[in-house]
């Protein structure tokens, strides 16, 4: 396959048998386990409770409560988690089955490679229970991966799958179709929909036409559709009736001046207008009353903007050990590159300042998401990248742990319309639980200590899943 920099038969075959045969990698699978002495963030945006029982019965929570009052059942496994503190399973909005590989921003595409095999196990090792796929470069691909984990062939999270981009006349990768005109975005959502699809995203330089087209068919199949857009302004995108928008408002185009109808300025211009934009100016508020009245939801991708910031840290070492050579290689070479250019790719002033806009959409009403969206140059790996969203909330958008969580799992869950299911720890609940060493209400940094990952109340090791992983990312 072209886009692959380096194939290597033996271990992909070895990644693939891995994911086929889990059994070394589910450290629990009793039908009744018991964490004793927790302490518990629930996914509400409430306080965290401290001394706290937790049962699991047959992979769902059938009790929560004060250790001092709840009664661990006869012949249950007990975990002392003392000193642990138990999240819900995160439910990220903006995921993908395919990692760059080439090319990394350069003309005139960018390369991407499908990772089938190695993303569905790091996202469950990273705390993700459920993803949105938010755009698929193959998206037979990520239906049958879907399909795979639904039927216990595989190891991963639920899968919201994302048709094919929906772009307009400009494609920044080959294998992306363009859109002819607004009958062709009705025909391929529809088709796709046909095909097992649960969600759309339109993308870059789709017009309003096209865009209304796609909303109208997309809606008509009672799916949902978001937008990573450039050619139409978030305002526009509201009154057509879109869902969602990805990335907060890092690519919002309605601040640059003179933007033409339809032809996206690119994100030097709006990166430029972001500089320049006055966050308690009418224009601000006036596009976030109108995006929480249109009930339109915003999506943080803090973790893959934040590799266009100079001063900001590297990817953890444990993260780069995932990337096959030539991929860290690159990583790093395009890091170093970040950190000395003149002109930085996103300033630290710009990066806080519309991480400051994602919060005054939730204090003004607004449903705000997360996802890490592992593209960019790299650095941005499955397995962390949730983790460092989760912190980057904390650190550049100033909101609480518990708050942090919240928009992580449950605010995504509601999204999705399964908040009866998912998305909080609760009686009746599935039991997709988060096992962190240490309090990150406390320091947030506990986050990176993630032991225990349980979906539908087995427990994976995650230790386990990253060393079957070691130099497996780019390989498939």
């Amino acid at each position: 396959m072209k886009r692959s920099l380096l194939f290597g038969a033996t271990l992909l075959a070895s990644v693939s048998s891995a994911h086929a045969a889990p059994g070394n990698q589910v450290a629990y699978r009793q039908p009744v386990i018991a964490f004793t002495h927790a302490t518990i963030v629930d996914g509400t945006g409430g306080a965290p409770a401290y001394d706290q029982t937790l049962v699991i019965d047959k992979g769902r929570i059938a009790e929560l409560g004060p250790a001092s009052g709840t009664a661990v059942p006869a012949g249950a496994t007990v975990i002392d988690a003392r000193g642990k503190t138990l999240l819900p399973g995160l439910v990220m909005m903006h995921e993908h089955l395919f990692y760059t590989t080439g090319n990394f921003g350069g003309p005139p595409f960018v390369y991407y490679t499908p990772m089938p095999h190695t993303f569905p196990p790091l996202y469950l090792a990273g705390g993700e229970t459920t993803i949105r796929t938010t755009g698929s470069m193959m998206p037979y691909a990520d239906v049958n991966v879907r399909n795979d984990i639904t039927a216990g062939k595989r190891i991963g999270p639920d899968i919201d799958v994302t048709g094919p981009y929906l772009n307009g006349a400009e494609s920044l990768t080959e294998d992306m179709h363009v859109l002819a005109d607004a009958a062709d975005a009705t025909r391929t959502v529809d088709y796709w929909a046909g095909e097992g699809v649960t969600s759309f995203k339109a993308y870059d330089h789709i017009t309003r036409a096209e865009l209304k087209a796609a909303i109208d068919a997309a809606h008509a199949h009672h799916d949902k559709i978001t937008g990573h857009l450039c050619s139409v302004t978030y305002r526009e995108a509201a009154d057509l009736g879109i869902d969602n928008l990805e990335h907060g408002f890092f690519v919002a185009s309605d601040f640059v001046n003179g933007k033409q109808p339809d032809e996206c300025p690119g994100y030097t211009a709006t990166f430029a207008a972001a500089a320049g934009l006055d966050p308690d100016s009418p224009a601000v508020e006036s596009l976030i009353k109108l995006l929480v009245a249109k009930h339109v939801a915003l999506t943080s991708t803090l973790a893959v903007f934040e590799t266009g910031v100079a001063g900001q840290p590297q990817a953890p070492e444990a993260a780069l050990a995932l990337l096959n050579p030539p991929l860290r290689e690159h990583y790093e070479k395009m890091w170093l590159q970040r950190q000395t250019q003149k002109t930085p790719f996103i300033s630290k002033a710009v990066f806080h300042k519309l991480g400051q806009l994602e919060k005054r959409f939730v204090e003004a009403g607004g449903l705000l998401m997360g996802g890490s969206d592992p593209t960019g140059y790299g650095g941005v790996v499955p397995g962390f990248s949730s983790k460092r969203e989760l912190e980057l909330l904390v650190q550049i958008d100033g909101f609480t742990v518990p708050q942090a969580v919240e928009i992580l799992s449950l605010n995504a869950a509601k999204f999705e319309g399964r908040a009866k299911e998912i998305g909080s720890l609760a009686v009746g609940k599935r039991a997709d639980i988060v096992v962190i060493n240490g309090d990150p209400a406390k320091d947030v940094s506990a986050i990176e200590h993630m032991p225990l990952v349980f979906k539908d109340g087995i427990g994976y090791d995650t230790a386990a899943i990253f060393k079957s992983m070691q130099g497996a990312i780019g390989m498939n």
